[in-house]
């Protein structure tokens, strides 16, 4: 299993590149079907199938909103109902619902433990909010770290992350030391 590392890294980084190439298409063009998005992707090279698709826009907090044109897939930050801060933080929000974690320290570093396969969603989900005080996540498995410059940014950081924890009962929001 030497390969197995590399290999996982390898699929998540064509993982991180599909939705980035998904989120360009969807804010760039009026797409409305899972098939236009599969076809747009394929011919950009991602080899991807329909149930690739429909987890990535679950992933990406994707949903139709009614426009001119039909119904179209949008970004949260583009639905017209709120600022990006609303729709970042609420998805956030919608997958700690999904996904119970809990929260540890070490130093400058807090360690998100989640269920097997969901800590990258959600250090997605944190790079994509409004959260600005962490100098970065760094995602495996189950388990994501939160890095900080400095106790006070660390700090500013956790009582928002709380604040949204606190509206999910299956987040454990204490901090074990």
């Amino acid at each position: 299993m030497i390969g197995a590392p590399r290999a996982m890294n390898a699929n998540h980084e064509l993982k991180r590149l599909r939705q980035r190439a998904i989120r360009q298409l969807v804010s760039s063009h009026a797409v409305g079907s899972q098939r236009e998005v599969v076809d747009a992707l394929i011919e950009q090279g991602f080899a991807v199938t329909q149930a690739t698709v429909s987890r990535d826009i679950t992933e990406l907090g994707l949903h139709k909103a009614a426009r001119p044109d039909g119904h179209v897939y949008v970004i949260p930050s583009d639905a017209g109902n709120g600022s990006r801060a609303a729709g970042s933080e609420e998805r956030l929000r919608r997958i700690l619902a999904d996904n119970p974690v809990r929260i540890g320290r070490s130093g400058l570093t807090l360690v998100l433990t989640g269920t097997p396969g969901t800590a990258s969603v959600i250090a997605q989900a944190i790079d994509e909010s409004t959260f600005q005080e962490q100098e970065g996540t760094l995602a495996g498995d189950n388990t994501l770290l939160v890095l900080f410059a400095d106790e006070e940014r660390l700090e500013r950081w956790l009582e928002r992350f709380q604040a949204i924890a606190a509206d999910t009962p299956s987040t454990s929001a204490t901090i074990s030391r």
